[in-house]
């Protein structure tokens, strides 16, 4: 069995720090746009609660009249928690776009940093729902080769960044890929 001398495995000293590189944020508008949600939901559920509870066409039993104080109060407890994750995690979500690979960090508990090789990217979509479409905003799927779902999602981009960071992964990916 011949060697090959080109061969090297040296081991690696310093290594670079991905948490280094400089992440862009998201839009302002998502973290809006999620607290309006959060509190219009809220709002809405507390009153269909309520419009139940005091209707005048029909009696309701003495255990549904009983469960209408702690209902709304876990739904206003909810909506709370929700809202105050919102406000402290959505500012915490940003990216980054380098040459070979696009990164995102979210969480405020559950800290994550995933990195994807652009190379590795089977294709990525732009979706917009209604809301996001109202605010002038996209989420950007990024989908890894040989997975079902989509490797990450970044939410909260403007219309015109995320069309811009998928053509670029594209037209890089059809590079990277003419290279071998």
């Amino acid at each position: 069995m011949e060697l090959n001398e080109d061969f090297s495995n040296q081991s690696v000293a310093d290594l670079p720090k991905l948490e280094s590189q400089p992440m862009v944020d998201i839009s302002p508008k998502y973290r809006r746009l999620n607290l309006l949600v959060t509190s219009i939901a809220v709002v809405v559920i507390i009153g269909i609660l309520s419009a139940i509870r005091f209707q005048p066409f029909f009696e309701l039993n003495h255990g549904l009249i009983l469960a209408y104080p702690f209902s709304v109060s876990i739904v206003f407890a909810l909506g709370v928690w929700s809202f105050v994750y919102h406000f402290f995690a959505d500012p915490l979500i940003g990216y980054c776009l380098r040459e070979q690979d696009i990164s995102l960090k979210k969480g405020l508990i559950f800290r994550s940093l995933s990195c994807q090789p652009i190379l590795r990217i089977q294709h990525v979509e732009v979706k917009r729902g209604p809301l996001m479409r109202l605010a002038g905003l996209s989420a950007l799927h990024v989908f890894s080769a040989g997975g079902a779902l989509h490797t990450f999602q970044i939410p909260g981009l403007e219309d015109d960044t995320a069309q811009q960071l998928r053509q670029f992964i594209l037209d890089h990916k059809a590079l990277s890929e003419g290279q071998f």
